[in-house]
């Protein structure tokens, strides 16, 4: 009786609408945070290999950080840049939990089951150390 009442077919589809967008806005926002952390990890790349100028440029360099350049100690820069790093893996992570939790409220309000190995985590360093030996 209710799948009749187009009252309640327009929220259910307005609901998995809502839903849906929610997924796509996370999963975007997860692939916009990679790349940053990409730009990053081949800046601290660049930032460790030996440079071949010379001696009093060496110790610093230029940044841009948030559309700003800055001239830096490598140190501060190196700092920064993985503390920045540490920052970008702390939010994906929150994301990836949440998005978790709407794609299976998603799957729900479809009338799907959950997906299987959705939410399995990798092993950390220690644990996989733990495992091979």
């Amino acid at each position: 009786e209710m799948a009749r009442d187009p009252q309640f077919v327009m929220r259910y589809m307005e609901e998995l609408e809502q839903l849906a967008e929610d997924v796509l806005s996370d999963k975007q926002q997860i692939v916009d945070l990679d790349k940053k952390r990409n730009s990053n990890r081949e800046a601290l790349a660049a930032l460790h290999k030996k440079t071949t100028a010379p001696a009093s440029s060496q110790n610093k360099t230029w940044l841009n950080f948030g559309g700003v350049f800055l001239k830096l100690p490598k140190k501060s820069a190196i700092t920064m840049l993985q503390s920045d790093q540490a920052e970008l893996d702390k939010e994906i992570s929150q994301i990836r939990d949440n998005l978790h939790n709407k794609v299976n409220k998603l799957r729900d309000a479809q009338g799907e089951s959950d997906l299987l190995g959705y939410g399995l985590h990798p092993l950390s360093k220690a644990e996989l150390n733990r495992v091979m030996h």
